[in-house]
């Protein structure tokens, strides 16, 4: 990401036109208090700084992020809970792992294991004793043999991804505590797009399971190569020829380069590697990790559309006020901002930069399955959930995201823009060599299926069809 540093906080454009003309007309006698309210609001805009890294200020209005009261998965669990309405239960081994994955639909087949010490429970997690991480599309658990606490983290739908612990000691009424700062050390970074969000790391580790400081370290999408990724996780499923960084680790910084990575490839079984008894599945999906790369970074630009609407919207509510004009002026920096992150999201969506995969992958477990089952359906079948798996992730390369409640409760401004610029592409208005990965094929099945299946599209969306080669016509 590029530094945008101050970029579309402070007045430009016409905002510092109208300041030159109230400070002409402050040397003429007139409209000074006026003035000096406008500079005041300036040096206040300093509050909403983009640091140089790309993080928002998120901590502070409008964004107020860990005082935002929340309406999450996990906030809901809790409102149950609490009003007796709905309990979970212990288990010896598990603690209320079962029980919670269970009351939040979370699939045992969505299972990866990692073994690199990147969790705050470190101490606890080495290569034979790896955190188990399960996810659906709003929520991710992170469970540790023996820890103190189940890890949690749930997607609201305004304030993006709200981190929790569940203490794993009995109790009668189990309480999730809200994390106020300590995970965001590592979950609100340019790794996250520069807001609280849910990343995966892919790194090499010692045999203890330490971070191999010094060499390389990426974080992973849709668009990283399979050598670059699972560093630190175990990984099953079959991947052909084209390998991955998984089920290694290195004794000695100088090992890096040496690496065998067909050594522990192909895997069906980690038997050998790690007991998997202590956990609910012996896989580790290479599936489910791919759709949750993906989903990560997608869930974070939507977050990241949110914050920096809001805040460029709150900014310019300020001067609209301090420079009498009306409620609803948008000015050109707040159009380009919003512009920016509507674009990034559009681009994440359809899927941009795939990775092109050399061969066919296949998971072991339920996964694969159980996740196209939970797709909308259009009258012939098809849906975003629909895996490819041959040459890239999904069938129609367009983001099943564009489901979630986050997306719907983004603000209008930018909804309105993203759904203006999926337009443009699916209906090839938008030639840009970026979206050459979608064939004219490809563009009018999401186009039909999104029509089907997605609720509260736009009018336009309605009013006209895309007939075959991806054009448009008037119906």
């Amino acid at each position: 990401m590029r530094p945008v540093l101050w970029e579309g906080l402070l007045p430009t454009g016409r905002d510092c036109i109208e300041g030159k003309h109230a400070m002409a007309s402050q040397r003429r006698g007139v409209q000074g208090a006026r003035v000096w309210r406008v500079v005041a609001v300036m040096v206040a805009a300093s509050r909403w700084v983009v640091p140089c890294w790309g993080q928002l200020e998120f901590e502070r209005a409008p964004i107020s992020y860990h005082q935002a009261e929340v309406s999450d998965p996990v906030a809901r669990l809790q409102a149950k809970i609490d009003a007796g309405r709905e309990r979970l239960e212990y288990d010896a081994d598990f603690g209320y792992l079962k029980s919670l994955l269970e009351r939040l639909d979370v699939p045992i087949s969505s299972q990866g294991l990692v073994y690199s010490k990147t969790s705050f429970q470190l101490k606890r997690i080495d290569p034979r004793h790896p955190r188990a991480v399960y996810f659906n599309d709003r929520v991710y658990i992170g469970f540790v043999q023996q820890g103190d606490v189940l890890e949690v983290a749930s997607v609201d739908p305004r304030n993006g991804v709200v981190f929790y612990t569940l203490s794993q000691r009995r109790t009668d009424r189990p309480k999730f505590v809200r994390d106020r700062g300590q995970c965001l050390t590592c979950h609100a970074s340019s790794r996250t797009a520069g807001v609280p969000g849910v990343l995966v790391r892919s790194v090499l580790v010692s045999p203890a399971g330490q971070l191999m400081l010094g060499t390389r370290a990426y974080t992973t999408d849709h668009r990283s190569p399979l050598r670059e990724r699972w560093g630190g996780w175990y990984i099953t499923g079959r991947h052909g020829s084209d390998y991955h960084m998984g089920n290694i680790t290195i004794a000695r910084r100088s090992d890096a380069d040496q690496i065998d990575l067909a050594a522990h490839a192909n895997l069906e079984s980690l038997d050998g590697l790690v007991d998997t008894t202590p956990y609910l599945s012996p896989y580790s999906d290479l599936v489910a990790l791919m759709v949750l790369e993906h989903q990560t970074q997608v869930q974070n630009r939507i977050t990241r559309a949110h914050f920096e609407t809001r805040i460029a919207r709150h900014y310019d509510q300020v001067m609209n006020e301090m420079l009498e004009r009306p409620d609803d002026y948008q000015s050109d920096t707040t159009k380009r901002r919003i512009d920016r992150v509507a674009e990034q999201l559009v681009d994440y969506l359809l899927l941009v930069d795939e990775y092109h995969l050399v061969s066919p992958v296949r998971g072991p477990s339920r996964f694969a399955e159980e996740f196209q089952q939970r797709g909308p359906r259009d009258h012939r079948g098809r849906s975003l959930r629909d895996l490819d798996l041959k040459t890239r992730l999904f069938k129609y390369p367009c983001s099943y995201l564009i489901y979630s409640p986050s997306f719907d409760a983004m603000p209008s401004a930018v909804r309105r823009v993203v759904y203006d610029k999926l337009w443009a592409v699916l209906t090839g208005k938008d030639t840009r060599s970026k979206y050459g990965h979608l064939s004219p094929a490809d563009r009018r099945a999401i186009l039909e299926i999104l029509r089907e299946t997605k609720p509260n599209l736009p009018a336009s969306w309605r009013a006209t069809s895309a007939p075959k080669g991806g054009g448009v016509s008037r119906s």
